[in-house]
């Protein structure tokens, strides 16, 4: 039942009565919770659960956060994000002060037409022309600018870990790295990631390092520039919108030990596919960037390895359980 999802004390980390902000699973929890809150707004809104009947301030109350702005997109009127305050001062320097979320697709028609269009433009790489990613970029920007950097955190689940990425990139462009949490972020790539061994993936790299030659690419792009940010990235491997991420990072370090890393350092800067959406879009006069949204050069890596039903692997939920099987692995990237 949607409602019964909805509940904090029914389907949420209830068992996290106490935040150590020092315990990334902790912090885990916490972000992912302040994410439904999002989902859990907005449906509140269009069912207008107002007063008492009102589910989404548990998810963050919880944890002793205040709602302190939401983020709406002026196309729809549907809220896509908030900015949430801590309320406590904890000791420790990990805990955030602020935290920027950002929800995903929402599978109701007031919102999925809207939210399709957006996802779109994720497989276009023209996400950060629309409104609502400018209204996220200016929404981070805004807090930087006025609370300052550190303790800072975004989060977000599917699109909105796309529009984290975003936000995120365009932060650290700038050297102001932002702590962040992307659950369950999109790899735009043909679902390859159950092929064994290395031979597409050598293939695809071969191909697109040989196409930036041929377009004289530089190397000194700004994706050596953003290798200092370490952003969070949740995946599971049953999940074909994220679970690509595990490949891209792994045979990186493959192609390094078997002594082709110069290739694999240009080539993991772009895609074949999108060179191809850049060169149409620019026929075509739209705005669309070469290098890939998904595409990062240092990342920490988390693999939920716990058993979740094929249709829940893609879900928000998975990440605030108790007992969760995790694989870390922190990738660095040297130009």
């Amino acid at each position: 039942m949607p409602e019964e999802e909805d509940t904090f004390g029914l389907s949420g980390p209830v068992h996290l009565t106490t935040v150590d902000w020092t315990n990334p699973n902790h912090q885990r929890s916490v972000a992912a919770s302040l994410v439904k809150g999002v989902y859990v707004w907005q449906r509140d809104f269009k069912r207008i659960r107002k007063g008492g009947r009102a589910l989404a301030p548990p998810w963050w109350e919880a944890f002793h956060f205040q709602l302190h702005k939401l983020l709406i997109d002026k196309d729809d009127s549907s809220v896509f994000g908030a900015i949430y305050q801590l309320t406590s001062v904890p000791s420790a320097d990990q805990a955030p002060r602020y935290v920027i979320a950002f929800r995903g697709t929402i599978p109701k028609w007031d919102t999925f037409k809207r939210d399709l269009k957006l996802n779109i433009r994720i497989i276009t790489n023209r996400l950060d022309h629309t409104p609502r990613a400018e209204a996220a970029l200016q929404a981070v920007r805004d807090v930087v600018a006025t609370y300052g950097s550190s303790n800072v955190w975004l989060a977000g689940h599917s699109q909105g870990a796309a529009m984290g990425m975003l936000a995120g990139k365009h932060m650290a462009k700038t050297g102001v790295f932002l702590e962040a949490f992307l659950f369950n972020p999109p790899f735009v790539s043909p679902p390859i990631g159950r092929v064994k061994g290395h031979g597409i993936r050598l293939l695809r790299s071969v191909i697109t390092a040989g196409l930036l030659k041929m377009k004289h690419h530089q190397p000194g792009s700004s994706f050596p520039a953003l290798s200092a940010w370490q952003p969070r990235l949740f995946v599971n491997r049953a999940d074909f919108i994220c679970a690509e991420y595990i490949g891209y990072f792994e045979h990186r370090e493959w192609m390094e030990k078997i002594g082709a890393g110069e290739i694999e350092r240009l080539a993991s800067q772009r895609s074949v596919g999108g060179l191809v959406v850049h060169a149409i879009a620019s026929k075509m006069g739209k705005p669309s960037s070469e290098e890939p949204l998904h595409l990062i050069p240092s990342a920490s890596l988390i693999v939920n390895l716990s058993p979740v039903r094929r249709r829940d692997a893609h879900g928000i939920k998975q990440w605030w359980g108790p007992n969760l099987l995790l694989e870390s692995m922190v990738y660095n990237y040297s130009d």
